[in-house]
């Protein structure tokens, strides 16, 4: 009879043959995802919407990994102004908006209902802070405590923001707060993505006009050299069209090494229409992107979605822009560019948990 000693380099060996296989095989059959999304809300103004476990069967093999958050503000239902007809969005009432800071606990909550594999799907987003507070940052320090191992990023938050930033109960955000400073100071340190939305220009700009918070915008990130930032939505909104230099400013950014660390989002259907609202406008973006492609980032930028039909809209409403770039951008877009990013925030968010159980935000 053979010893077991005589068997050792066989099983091993064996051993080290089964797992390639089974490796390989995992490869093999993993899906092929079609996006990955930077920026999905999963739930609207009034804080309902679609339950995590129904949404990653909306996902299913077609969507990898989805930054999730809520959204930090809650519509108020106010019977002297509304009656009976409660409001559930920002635009159906005069009433005004507030900052809704349990959004962080609900999304938590919902994150730590998935097993391992499906929470590896999903990187969410501490988005209930008020960023015209000094404190704020110190609401971002406690979500990291209270919830260790969750969150990877702030946001999407809003400073200028279309029909927004004047309904909000309290002070106007603003790019020159020292509050917002403090806040993408605190990000840096920790290792956590922002994600920010704040438009580059006001409504309804005259054409040809400077965009009215360009520079603001632009000396916010100089002053956070260390902090990953996203710019939601390229700087455009609902009305906020894309002016005749919307690329070359948005350029000006992307080529400057002061703003290394500064990227950009595709989200949202508003943005979409503007970006393929003509070939011409079609090709000036995939222009743009094909000179940085590792800078933009693909996101839906949906509201608690019923279905795949209504979360994959924006993704299909691309489809003229996914056509004109090449497969290695494309892929980068889609997914790389996300997929880079989010797992050194990860990364650099659970160490800093590690050896911060206490303490206060760094002054």
């Amino acid at each position: 009879m053979r010893s077991l000693c005589s068997l050792r380099f066989p099983l091993v060996a064996l051993a080290a043959v089964t797992l390639f296989i089974s490796t390989t095989q995992s490869h093999a059959q993993a899906p092929d995802y079609e996006f990955d999304d930077c920026h999905f809300h999963l739930t609207n103004y009034i804080q309902e919407g679609t339950n995590i476990h129904d949404f990653l069967k909306i996902m299913g093999n077609r969507v990898g990994r989805v930054a999730l958050f809520g959204i930090p503000l809650q519509q108020q239902w106010s019977y002297r102004v509304d009656g009976d007809k409660a409001p559930t969005y920002y635009l159906n009432s005069d009433a005004p908006l507030y900052y809704y800071s349990f959004t962080d606990a609900w999304i938590a909550t919902a994150y730590k209902s998935l097993n391992e594999a499906e929470r590896a799907r999903f990187d969410p987003m501490i988005t209930g802070f008020n960023p015209s507070d000094m404190y704020a940052a110190d609401h971002i320090r406690r979500v990291l405590q209270a919830f260790p191992g969750v969150f990877t990023g702030i946001g999407e938050f809003s400073i200028h923001k279309e029909f927004v930033a004047a309904k909000i109960a309290g002070e106007v955000a603003s790019l020159q707060d020292p509050a917002l400073d403090r806040i993408l100071n605190f990000a840096g340190e920790v290792g956590l993505v922002v994600l920010i939305h704040n438009d580059m220009d006001v409504p309804f700009a005259k054409e040809g006009s400077k965009p009215a918070y360009l520079d603001q915008a632009k000396a916010v990130f100089k002053r956070s050299p260390n902090t990953t930032i996203i710019w939601a939505h390229t700087g455009m909104g609902r009305v906020v069209r894309p002016i005749k230099n919307h690329a070359g400013n948005i350029e000006e950014v992307l080529r400057d090494p002061d703003f290394r660390h500064v990227n950009f989002d595709i989200s949202w259907d508003e943005v979409a229409k503007y970006i393929v609202a003509s070939p011409e406008a079609t090709k000036i973006t995939a222009d743009l992107i094909s000179r940085y492609p590792d800078r933009f980032l693909f996101g839906t930028d949906e509201v608690a979605p019923r279905d795949w039909a209504a979360y994959s809209k924006v993704f299909h409403q691309y489809e003229p822009l996914w056509k004109l770039l090449d497969p290695e951008t494309s892929q980068k877009v889609r997914r790389g560019n996300y997929e880079r990013i989010f797992d050194e925030a990860r990364r650099r968010v659970r160490s800093w948990e590690s050896t911060h159980a206490g303490g206060t935000v760094s002054q």
